[in-house]
């Protein structure tokens, strides 16, 4: 969410107050007011559309019952299931499935490596920490990977996938995303001819499983699922209905949000602020994309586009004095203040406080406040962390890389955007939950320093403090050998995320399941070379296009 400076025009003087103020000209919004046309008319669902869902829904369920847990064909469709983005219609059946799996897999001798990655792929994407020694029967006496494997071209896609899941000292699974990345890329040189296997290689290559949202993975597999002579033609057209029934939902949702936004009209009151509500929605669909999350990704994508203004306040327009004002605002959180504010910052207090008011009172029917508290109190100390930061750029202060990571990870938005997201989840999210999150378990530091790492990289360059220029103030070294130490933490780090997804679990999977997706769209909006979020007219816009404007085809 920090604002990319790199392909903006920057200036900075030293006279009047005004002078002092950075100015950054980012693009205007790319889809304006283009969803305020989703109305209610438009997106309805038929009574026709529902019926069939459920026809449809019945042949897919009757089909997972009838299929043998023993049997490659369980796990070849319980993975098409997920990846074409519906496994949420079957949360109880292939939890099911996968336990009968994961207590017969230990007697199980395939010397398919296929087989054997996928099925320790799906028992650890549902948490079971099996062990990596099923691997071992595909390795040589020298230690490495039998070079007769790359003849299964399959079986090598289906290894690279399980690679993914690894943890720090699971040496074979290294070996494995080594040995296995290194021979897909051989399969897909430029003057290859284009295959569905190819893109499939060169898509897993970009964005493996493991790493790609549900939805936007789902439009992808898709087609790719089609062109597959085994694949299941009732599946298929279940999901495809299924996906658009849902963006029908989804196209409704961000046509009132748009009209939210639009009413706060920060576009002309602020226009030095990134206007970015369809960016913030597509982001909080990448948390939870579900029907029945629907409250909880309204109140997420509020507050994820209010802190992209606020933190254009702090990194861009305000002076220290003006931050320091406003930071000491937010600690009383008391509108009754507003007046001691110039007036643009007036602006952005009295919708942030109204955001949170309304939360409240949603909150307040259910008798959940204590939520909105926990929430309000982790926006406090993103600010403060603003505030700091702002100091050090005023200050022109170059931290070290310890210092700027502690405070780094705070600035980031993790801990408040991932304790925000509980906010508007129905049950059984417990007062426990928020006490937990809020305490900075293990996994949510990972996400924290990978999300901080990744934002860092995508803006390199700009004219601001970053890990990437402290690790070269401080080990006196490159950036390219600032970027390659940085990418081994990153690593590092995701294995970290996948340890505390495995069992034994220190919160329920529900609320992981937020903390893993955050990351996953982090990895998704900058994986692409630049700041995604910010400079959103190129592939950002076509990944809302494809997840949310257009409709699967049959």
């Amino acid at each position: 969410m920090t604002s990319d400076t790199s392909a903006a025009h920057i200036s900075t003087r030293k006279t009047s107050v005004e002078d002092i103020r950075r100015s950054i000209t980012y693009h205007p919004t790319v889809w304006g007011d283009h969803f305020l046309a989703y109305t209610s008319d438009v997106t309805e669902i038929t009574a026709a559309e529902k019926e069939q869902l459920e026809i449809q829904k019945g042949k897919v369920k009757k089909l997972l019952a009838q299929t043998p847990d023993e049997s490659t064909l369980k796990l070849e469709l319980i993975d098409a299931i997920q990846r074409l983005g519906v496994a949420y219609h079957f949360e109880q059946e292939i939890d099911d499935s996968l336990r009968q799996i994961h207590l017969i897999q230990s007697s199980k001798v395939d010397d398919d490596v296929g087989v054997v990655a996928l099925r320790f792929r799906l028992l650890r994407q549902q948490g079971y920490r099996v062990p990596c020694d099923v691997f071992n029967k595909f390795i040589d006496e020298e230690g490495n990977f039998k070079e007769s494997l790359i003849n299964d071209v399959e079986g090598m896609l289906s290894l690279y996938e399980a690679s993914n899941y690894g943890v720090n000292g699971e040496e074979v699974l290294d070996k494995a995303l080594e040995f296995s990345s290194s021979h897909l890329e051989s399969l897909i040189l430029p003057q290859m001819k284009t295959t569905s296997l190819s893109r499939r290689i060169k898509e897993a290559l970009e964005m493996p499983i493991h790493l790609t949202l549900i939805r936007f993975g789902a439009t992808k597999f898709m087609s790719l699922y089609k062109e597959d002579e085994s694949h299941n033609h009732e599946l298929l057209q279940f999901a495809k209905l299924d996906f658009n029934i849902v963006q029908k939902m989804h196209q409704n949702e961000l046509q009132h949000i748009t009209r939210w936004w639009k009413d706060l009209d920060f576009a002309n009151k602020l226009p030095f602020a990134r206007d970015r509500v369809t960016e913030s929605y597509f982001w909080s669909l990448g948390v939870y994309f579900e029907p029945h999350y629907k409250a909880a990704r309204r109140i997420l994508t509020q507050v994820i586009a209010i802190t992209t203004i606020l933190d254009d306040i702090y990194d861009v327009h305000g002076t220290l004095d003006e931050l320091k004002r406003f930071t000491e605002a937010i600690e009383s959180w008391d509108i009754s203040v507003v007046e001691e504010l110039p007036p643009y910052m007036r602006t952005c207090y009295e919708a942030l406080l109204g955001v949170y008011a309304d939360m409240e009172d949603e909150m307040a029917e259910q008798g959940k406040s204590y939520r909105v508290q926990y929430a309000i109190h982790e926006m406090k100390k993103l600010l403060k962390s603003y505030m700091d930061e702002a100091e050090w750029c005023y200050g022109k202060y170059i931290p070290t890389m310890d210092e700027y990571m502690k405070l780094g990870v705070v600035s980031s938005t993790h801990m408040m955007l991932a304790t925000t997201s509980l906010v508007g989840m129905r049950d059984p999210i417990t007062q426990l939950d928020f006490h937990w999150i809020t305490h900075d378990p293990p996994i949510l530091q990972a996400s924290q320093v990978l999300g901080r790492l990744m934002d860092d990289i995508a803006g390199i360059g700009e004219e601001k403090v970053s890990a990437v220029s402290c690790y070269m103030n401080e080990r006196g070294c490159s950036d390219m050998e600032a970027l390659s130490e940085i990418s081994k933490i990153m690593k590092k780090t995701w294995k970290e995320i996948n340890d505390g997804w495995f069992e034994p679990r220190a919160a329920s999977l529900p609320i992981l399941e937020r903390i893993l997706n955050f990351t996953r769209v982090l990895h998704v909006i900058y994986s692409i070379g630049e700041d995604g979020f910010t400079n959103s007219t190129t592939k950002t816009k076509q990944f809302i296009k494809d997840v949310i404007v257009d409709p699967i085809q049959f």
